[in-house]
């Protein structure tokens, strides 16, 4: 697999009109953003397994000659946004840059194939077929769900061989999942089967083994945490600032991932407090103790990124009166430290796919953006950035209340 490419590269690349590796764009008017997205769905698939990186070339004619275009940071950031709009899932890993080639400048967008195809742009699968795209057939789907079993390393895409189709919630798959996952095109077409669309949405391992995955299970599970035991989140609201003080409330949000979510969101609205300042202007002003998507986000990012393989512990959310702590089982992955935790550019997924059905279920509005997003909300309500610290097998996060 190559993402790196020479300048030198580049310039074949971008002469090469016949070249399945390559998308040209003029400009970014028009519905070049929405072809540009699908352009990337479909390197990302490497349906024809070149294993070698996709090029977006922005500021280029058709015949491939640079177009003169301004490459501006604005428009570098828009095409990075490509990424983390949430509009491709799972998120394509890409890069984005300005290069002079032919001795003008252009941007250059590199999407590497995805190690969890098949990959979809707002519901649908695309594919490259020649120098062209394509939405992909069921048996396209079949072959890129047959690659992903071959390149997926990841514990959340694994079959739970104890597990049975009948301990997914095929009801909920049907009237809750699958129209948020599959655009309405590809249900209007009646060819595939509850079995076929359960393995092109990575709920079981494949047509031929429909064993529930990791993520069928915590996504469309009736019992997930038979399975895996430690896969919930643990809520405790303690009277005071101490350990030893006593506690107010607890729960245990448990089942599918979205029971928990939506469990552990009412506790947090639940304890959170609204302040209301009569004095300091002549409006009326309220401010939560914490601003709730702020919790959200660091809750929902805990359960996204916890380590799930082999974890005998679950995530922890502690509600003090000073504070609220989140520990998530598993060390940062991919390299991500303490230091460069929702770094903005910085983010890998130790369950893309589980990532992937939280995007789907509307639990993640972007990718890799949800520390950022925390930090903002914080400082816009006058409190501290989240405080993280780092062990072998654990991520602590901290949020210091609003004084």
């Amino acid at each position: 697999m190559n993402g790196t490419y020479s300048d030198s590269e580049l310039e074949e690349l971008m002469a090469d009109v016949e070249s399945e590796l390559v998308e040209r764009k003029e400009s970014l008017r028009g519905d070049a953003p929405t072809r540009i997205r699908e352009a990337v769905c479909s390197f990302a698939n490497d349906l024809p397994d070149h294993r070698q990186a996709g090029v977006v070339f922005v500021g280029v004619r058709d015949d491939g000659t640079p177009g003169g275009l301004s490459i501006t940071e604005q428009l570098l950031a828009q095409l990075a946004d490509v990424k983390a709009d949430g509009n491709i899932v799972p998120p394509p890993t890409l890069s984005v840059r300005r290069a002079v080639l032919a001795g003008q400048a252009v941007a250059v967008m590199i999407v590497e194939p995805s190690t969890a195809p098949p990959v979809r742009f707002r519901g649908q699968v695309w594919i490259r077929i020649g120098p062209r795209r394509a939405v992909a057939s069921p048996q396209d789907e079949r072959i890129l769900n047959e690659k992903r079993r071959s390149l997926d390393v990841h514990f959340d895409a694994l079959p739970i061989p104890t597990a049975k189709i009948d301990d997914l919630d095929l009801s909920r798959f049907d009237a809750e999942y699958l129209p948020r996952a599959v655009s309405r095109e590809a249900l209007a077409a009646n060819d595939r089967t509850v079995v076929q669309r359960l393995a092109a949405l990575k709920m079981v391992a494949g047509v031929d083994d429909p064993i529930p995955t990791v993520t069928g299970l915590l996504v469309l599970g009736k019992h997930p945490q038979d399975f895996l035991p430690a896969a919930y989140v643990q809520f405790l609201r303690l009277g005071g600032r101490e350990w030893g003080d006593p506690v107010v409330d607890e729960a245990r949000c448990d089942g599918a991932i979205a029971d928990q979510i939506r469990r552990l969101d009412e506790k947090l609205e639940g304890h959170n407090r609204t302040a209301v300042d009569f004095t300091s202007d002549r409006v009326e002003s309220r401010r939560a103790t914490y601003p709730i998507e702020a919790l959200q986000q660091l809750t929902r990012n805990a359960v996204m990124h916890r380590a799930y393989e082999g974890a005998d512990t679950y995530v922890m959310v502690y509600w003090f009166d000073d504070r609220v702590e989140i520990v998530s089982p598993g060390a940062p992955y991919g390299g991500i430290t303490a230091e460069t935790l929702g770094a903005p550019g910085l983010a890998a997924y130790r369950n893309p796919n589980l990532a992937e059905a939280m995007k789907v279920l509307g639990l993640a509005q972007r990718f890799g953006l949800g520390i950022a997003t925390a930090r903002s909300e914080l400082e816009v309500n006058g409190q501290p950035p989240p405080e993280f610290r780092v062990d072998t097998d654990r991520v602590f996060c901290t949020v210091r209340a609003r004084s």
